[in-house]
């Protein structure tokens, strides 16, 4: 950060980002129809689209129109919904089911030079509505600018191609000049947009896994779509954060923002070398106090890294400012050498094409928002703030930030990557009362700043570069596999001492770590084994959980080439945040993590470490003790560790359980297997098994029996739902400093209330029911688990939350509610597979057909079969 000589040199020359990425000449049908200059200028009218990035634990939304994190996502009529789930729309919500939102509004900006016009195109400008890039619907593919995959199901569809857990992928273009909304008139040449002519393909990755859930790679394909070059083109990303309680109407005025170069390299990733420090260029912005007593904090930060480039070496700016209205209020930092008239009266925000381009091209790089009051009236380099502001604006404003890149060329046809992620890190306060001593009270930025943290970002911003192209793996071919490190380890050969521990210890060879990939994009990580199948059959009380892991315990890691599996757990919750889930019971192979004592730990000192993966009770019977049946890793531990007779490099080590080695099924864990006698299958594909041989390996439904296992869950309320989950997870990747993965409990969960399912309501002939009955407006209902269990109900008005419950009911029925007098309340659609858990179960949310709160009255309901069939029954409701 900010505040020493060294580094003001520096950022006066600008930052010099050298990445991976290339300009590709792409052949393209020629067309001079539509817009002047334009291949295929875009006339029909677009698909605008908004969908939620949500199996991590960032919740961030994206669009087909050139924005993210889209806090209005509601500008245009029919995107305040996601258009694949119809869910509620978060613009950044972080941690998920926090209702803290860290991102207000961010969009991608794109300018260049074309023939002798300069030009800007952006997804959002922020202030002035304008809005510039618009679905692009192909006369190929019609309506086809926004889809989905997943990796998470390799039966479906949409398992085809897929890069992570969620991917969107978005087309869109800026070539509407007419006719769409936000195109607004470019406030200082009074002119209307005037397009580039690019078509931009943008590809949005996101997982649940522990080491990757806190952020979201977007790789995009900027193809030069006219019939002119593109000179110059600079491509930045615009946020703005608004940080808070999205209820808070205050939330907005208390950003700070500034730029991380890089940080203390973790322990588990400096290789048990010297002490490194690791590069990882975050345009970071966070609340300025946190918030941490209030009752929505938000301690936490986001940030964007730019992770490839079009070109090998490019320069970089960023640029923050406040935006305001009134022109004395409007404020961003300005070199003096660079200080230009806006045109507006202000020195923040820039108006119009020419003002964009500018800041995208500038090669200013601000100071840290906090050391905005430092600057003196003598500094050489910046210019001197407005001193009425200078100190509010240091201690939380109404920030924005763009961070850029450029020049690079894009000739007719040409394409051009970029490559970035959207960060999310906990805990980035540490004192609640930091801002208030170091900003307000007293003047001290450094301290300020030393009462932040930036490891959590930082790290995560790590593993997403790591994400995007693997260390230590050659893709391309070309013989690197990228930048490493070398350590050397050390041999035991003698015990000084037994307490404590001291070792004789002599150098032994090199151990490499690479730290950065070979500049050719992977985008892919480090994945637990894929979840089991499940299904949940409900009965009064309990709920039965069936599932089968062949995908589980057969799939190999995409990074580690291994099939790492090692167990599975069975969670519970009375709702759906990833907080309330409990493990109710679990499952895992039996085995052993070696721990090798080394003599040059980061950061210095000596200590145990694990290098390689878990060892099985008979491979380490094997292995130490001749095939003893009676030797046993249990008696070795860090006091009384083993020793190895012939001083082989790993010559002192003990040894710990995997996990909990819960491995007798049905005896030290309630799991069972189905088929326990069951053979275990050479061919992994149901079809290829031969008809005599079916019965022996395959269940009635088709699948595998070896693989197939089950828990009862009983003692359960019936009239309150449960939410079911069975996970799978690894044994890590000790050589990454990567632990145990686990498939995420808020992915594919079941709700399920534990209550006759439609089918043995049918078989039973048991009559429907109606509870609470009555229902009391003062019921309590929500404390008593009956309402707002979901994330979706959750997000309603408190009013919009009740629910009347129906149970016993047939798979497919029609449910209607009426007055006394007849008049039908509301008629609501009963279609459920007589699989799902839910079959038998259905809600009603008190409001009517016309969108009303009912009225404390008696009402009459029936529930009508296809086949004719009609139960009838009453309700109360008491306001």
């Amino acid at each position: 950060m900010l505040k020493n000589m060294t580094l003001r040199a520096v950022l006066a020359v600008g930052l010099v980002l050298v990445a991976s990425g290339a300009v590709v000449a792409r052949s393209l049908p020629q067309s001079d129809s539509g817009t002047k200059g334009m291949i295929g200028a875009a006339t029909a009218s677009p698909s605008y689209c908004v969908a939620m990035h949500n199996v991590g634990k960032i919740a961030l939304s994206v669009t087909n129109y050139g924005t993210f994190a889209t806090g209005d996502g509601g500008f245009i009529q029919g995107t305040a919904a996601d258009c694949f789930t119809g869910g509620a729309i978060q613009a950044c919500e972080y941690p998920k089911g926090s209702n803290t939102e860290y991102c207000f509004a961010a969009a991608f900006w794109i300018g260049a030079v074309k023939g002798e016009d300069t030009l800007v195109s952006v997804g959002a400008d922020g202030w002035l509505s304008q809005r510039e890039m618009q679905p692009y619907d192909r006369p190929s593919q019609p309506k086809d600018t926004m889809k989905t995959r997943s990796i998470i199901d390799p039966t479906k569809p949409e398992y085809e191609l897929a890069v992570s857990e969620q991917d969107i992928i978005a087309l869109y273009t800026d070539t509407f000049t007419t006719g769409v909304p936000g195109l607004g008139q470019d406030a200082i040449d009074n002119r209307s947009h005037r397009p580039l002519g690019i078509e931009i393909s943008q590809r949005s990755y996101a997982w649940s896994y522990s080491y990757a859930e806190d952020f979201v790679l977007f790789d995009y394909t900027i193809r030069n779509n006219s019939n002119e070059r593109l000179n110059n083109i600079y491509m930045g990303l615009y946020v703005d954060a608004d940080v808070g309680d999205p209820g808070d109407a205050q939330a907005y005025i208390d950003d700070v923002c500034g730029f991380l170069y890089d940080i203390p390299s973790p322990p588990n990733f400096s290789g048990g070398c010297d002490y490194f420090r690791d590069t990882v260029y975050i345009a970071y912005i966070a609340d300025s106090e946190g918030k941490l007593n209030a009752q929505f904090p938000v301690p936490h930060v986001t940030g964007s890294r730019i992770i490839r480039t079009p070109a090998e070496s490019l320069s970089v700016s960023f640029n923050w400012w406040v935006s305001n209205g009134a022109a004395p209020l409007d404020f961003g930092p300005r070199e003096r050498s660079k200080a230009r008239d806006l045109g507006t009266g202000g020195k923040g925000t820039p108006e119009g094409d020419r003002n964009k381009y500018f800041f995208l091209r500038n090669a200013e790089f601000d100071y840290d928002q906090v050391y905005t009051a430092d600057i003196g009236i003598d500094d050489t380099l910046w210019e001197y703030p407005n001193q009425a502001l200078a100190k509010n604006i240091s201690d939380g404003f109404d920030t924005r930030y763009l961070l850029s890149f450029g020049p690079f060329t894009l000739e007719p046809g040409e394409d051009a990557p970029l490559s970035f992620a959207y960060v999310a890190g906990e805990n980035f306060h540490q004192l609640s009362s930091n801002t208030t001593q170091n900003l307000v009270q007293s003047y001290n930025p450094d301290a300020w700043l030393a009462n932040v943290s930036f490891d959590d970002i930082g790290l995560n911003s790590m593993w997403a570069s790591w994400v995007y192209d693997n260390p230590g793996v050659d893709t391309d071919g070309d013989g690197s596999k990228g930048n490493f490190r070398i350590c050397y380890d050390s041999v035991i050969v003698d015990t000084i001492s037994v307490d404590p521990p001291v070792y004789d210890t002599i150098g032994f060879g090199p151990d490499t770590l690479y730290y950065t990939g070979d500049g050719a994009p992977d985008f892919r990580g480090a994945s637990p084994p894929p979840a089991p199948l499940k299904w949940v059959t409900p009965s009064e009380g309990k709920l039965h959980i069936r599932w089968n892991g062949l995908n589980s315990e057969t799939t190999e890691d995409v990074f580690s080439r291994t099939a790492d599996f090692e167990g599975y757990r069975v969670y519970i919750a009375r709702d759906d945040r990833a907080a309330s889930f409990a493990t109710y019971a679990s499952y895992d192979i039996e085995d052993y993590n070696k721990f090798i004592y080394v003599t040059n730990l980061p950061g210095g000192g000596s200590g145990f470490v694990l290098k390689e993966l878990p060892f099985t009770r008979e491979e380490l019977i094997n292995l130490y003790s001749g095939g003893n049946p009676n030797w046993a890793p249990e008696n070795y531990s860090p006091a009384n560790p083993y020793r190895h007779p012939d001083y082989l490099q790993d010559s002192i080590f003990y040894f710990a359980p995997q996990d909990f080695n819960q491995s007798d099924l049905g005896i030290d864990t309630p799991i069972r297997k189905i088929y326990p006698t069951a053979p275990k299958p050479s061919i992994l594909l149901a079809d290829s098994i031969p008809p005599n041989a079916r019965d022996t390996y395959l269940t009635d439904d088709g699948y595998f029996k070896y693989y197939e296992y089950e828990l009862e869950v009983e003692d359960l309320l019936p009239t309150v739902p449960y939410f079911i989950n069975v996970t799978a997870f690894d044994f890590g990747s000790p050589q990454s400093g990567l632990g145990s993965l686990e498939t995420s409990v808020t992915v594919n969960y079941e709700m399920a209330f534990p209550q006759a399912n439609a089918a043995t309501a049918d078989a039973l002939d048991l009559p429907a029911y109606v509870y609470p009955n009555p229902y009391r407006f003062d019921g309590e209902y929500r404390a008593d688990g009956f309402e707002g269990r979901d994330r979706e109900t959750r997000g309603k008005a408190p009013d919009r939350q009740r629910v009347i419950h129906f149970a016993n009911l047939p798979p497919e029925c029609t449910i209607r509610i009426y007055t006394l007098d007849g008049d039908l309340v509301r008629e609501l659609t009963h279609d459920v597979d007589p699989q799902d858990p839910t079959s038998g179960h259905a809600s009603w949310d008190l409001v009517t057909r016309n969108t009303q709160l009912v009225v404390s009255g008696i009402y009459y309901w029936t529930i009508e079969e296809p086949s004719g069939k009609v139960q009838m029954g009453k309700l109360v409701v008491i306001m």
